[in-house]
């Protein structure tokens, strides 16, 4: 990777028009400023980190998207899921990675977002049997994607204000998440209650199977031991700071002098240009 695209990869880490959701515009003319680089040499830059996976960006719209921005800085209360979900939802419909983002995120921005870009009830859970019958029962676990998209939706509600985690939930959340204690567990339950009912107004908290909303709730756990005690969060500014620090480390060496940074390999897919036709 070259020294330009390290350069940029900390500048989109830790810039001010950077957002909670890891989602933000960025006009060429922003990093030209702040960079002092030619528009040239942004796109040039941009397409090599695009082609590393690290970033995407819409030619069109110039909306950037960090792609493991939650895997780093993931919302810690029902605020920042909040802040995370508007932003996301204020990304233009012509965005040219809108979808695949929504998709991909919905967990950390509080969405059930479906291919056809509607928010809607959550899917059902694929680690379930699929020996049922997809006709017998609304909640069956075996429906195909066509068929999801075609069925009649079960009509979603809120999550009870005085729900308590069921025994049979907690135990399958102590098998499918081995480093989790059981009072591990019960703090997330109080998070996931405590979300869930903060929300509960808005209709993408309305929910056809909470049993379903759980599993994914754990699944996407934070891994290791809870704090024992409240702890103020990070401004969003901080979070980000500390995950281009440790990606990074300083970006100085000890004669105070630049200190060219490394950034993996985050590719998950063949590269692709940054700009196409298509925008």
């Amino acid at each position: 990777m070259s020294e330009d695209a390290r350069s940029l990869a900390m500048y989109l880490l830790t810039c001010p028009h950077g957002t909670i959701s890891g989602a933000f515009r960025l006009p060429d003319g922003y990093v030209c400023d702040d960079l002092q680089w030619t528009s040239e040499r942004v796109i040039l830059t941009l397409n090599e980190l695009l082609s590393k996976g690290f970033a995407n960006r819409c030619e069109t719209t110039k909306w950037v998207w960090i792609i493991k921005h939650f895997e780093w800085n993931k919302p810690e209360n029902p605020n920042q899921f909040k802040s995370a979900s508007k932003i996301a939802l204020s990304i233009p419909d012509e965005c040219s990675w809108k979808q695949e983002y929504m998709r991909i995120n919905a967990y950390f921005l509080g969405l059930d977002y479906t291919k056809s870009g509607t928010v809607s009830e959550p899917l059902n859970n694929p680690s379930l049997t699929s020996n049922s019958n997809s006709n017998s029962n609304s909640n069956s676990n075996s429906i195909d994607g066509a068929e999801i998209n075609s069925a009649p939706k079960q009509k979603g509600k809120s999550l009870d204000p005085n729900w308590l985690l069921p025994k049979a939930w907690g135990e399958w959340a102590l098998s499918e998440r081995p480093d989790l204690t059981a009072d591990l567990i019960r703090k997330e339950a109080e998070k996931f209650k405590d979300h869930w009912i903060a929300n509960s107004n808005q209709a993408k908290s309305k929910k056809a199977d909470w049993e379903a909303t759980w599993r994914n709730w754990i699944r996407n756990a934070s891994k290791g031991a809870l704090p024992s005690a409240p702890q103020k969060s990070q401004s969003i500014h901080d979070k980000r700071s500390a995950t281009a620090k440790a990606m990074f480390g300083d970006i100085t060496n000890a004669d105070n002098q630049p200190r060219i940074i490394d950034v993996s390999d985050y590719s998950t897919e063949p590269d692709r240009s940054l700009i196409s036709a298509n925008g």
